[in-house]
């Protein structure tokens, strides 16, 4: 128990260990990721044994030697348009520092909206945590701890991973979803996360004109969903992370910059909202001045979500 305390109080005031990067508009050009942080780095792993590029993962392995690492998966942001952006998903800020603090880091591809409509990006990500509890003695990975993050779309999709341990199916209005999928099979093994990382990330699909109109005529929330929002309200409530929230979901520190003027601040402030009504642990961190990847990835918030997961990581 001291041990697990000295550690919690060293990471909260550690200063994380990379400078911040300067972010494009959906998560960054960051696509040469940096040797000083990792060992070793497994590429193109296929989680779902169809040889689609949209379904390769890499695993990142931390230089601290260890006989299993604990693992962060974390998802690039693309406002679910991009099949194949793994490399550029925050490799040098987020990924680096998980990597320094000694977890296992990986990084997949899902399907896109031209490929596939909503559920489909949720089920390839409920594969990839499958796939890694499958794999895990071979790719040196401790699944007793599996944290997910995500920027943009990808915050997105890490908030749903949280929201929906353990509910495999839910029905909304005349909408029946299956939100487990049966992607890449390992359906023995659980796909429940125990932390989750939200960066800028869209919340309530029903909301997203919560800073005012957008006057956007095609929205990624439509790509996505595959139907326009009026008259398909129920299925966009099943896009969104605020239906699930509930007492076994998992804990959430929420990041996101009062400046962002992709997706608007707003949304994690209805986030924070609904995790306090439900009974869900949480944390909010407004970043003031912050923008959609600009002006986030300071020493500051890296050690804050360091510590954050580290507090919720019960095999350190």
């Amino acid at each position: 128990m001291l041990k697990h305390l000295i550690l919690a109080a060293f990471c909260c005031f550690a200063t994380a260990s990379m400078a911040q990067e300067n972010q494009a508009l959906f998560g960054g050009q960051q696509v040469a990721s940096s040797t000083e942080h990792y060992a070793q780095k497994l590429s193109d792993l296929n989680y779902a044994g169809d040889g689609q590029v949209y379904h390769n993962l890499d695993v990142y392995l931390p230089k601290n030697r260890r006989k299993a690492y604990p693992v962060v998966i974390h998802i690039y942001g693309s406002a679910w348009y991009s099949n194949n952006s793994k490399g550029m998903a925050d490799i040098n800020t987020i990924c680096a520092s998980l990597l320094d603090a000694g977890y296992a880091v990986v990084t997949p591809n899902h399907r896109s909206s031209s490929d596939a409509k909503f559920p489909a990006q949720l089920h390839d990500i409920k594969a990839v945590v499958r796939y890694l509890r499958a794999h895990a003695k071979e790719l040196q990975l401790d699944t007793r701890f599996i944290a997910i993050s995500g920027f943009s779309s990808g915050g997105h999709l890490a908030s749903l991973m949280g929201m929906t341990n353990g509910i495999p199916a839910y029905s909304q209005g005349a909408f029946n979803m299956d939100l487990e999928g049966t992607v890449g099979g390992n359906t023995e093994q659980s796909s429940k996360v125990d932390a989750v990382v939200s960066w800028s990330g869209p919340i309530d699909l029903l909301n997203m004109d919560c800073a005012g109109a957008r006057n956007m005529p095609n929205t990624p929330e439509e790509a996505v969903v595959g139907l326009p929002v009026k008259g398909n309200e129920d299925a966009y409530r099943l896009l969104s992370a605020t239906t699930y929230a509930n007492r076994r979901s998992a804990p959430v520190i929420i990041f996101h910059g009062t400046a962002d003027n992709v997706v608007p601040f707003c949304q994690s402030a209805i986030f924070d909202d609904v995790l306090t009504q439900r009974g869900v642990e949480h944390e909010y961190v407004p970043v003031e001045g912050g923008g959609h990847g600009f002006n986030m990835y300071t020493p500051e918030n890296l050690s804050r979500m360091i510590c954050f997961i580290q507090r919720h990581n019960k095999i350190k």
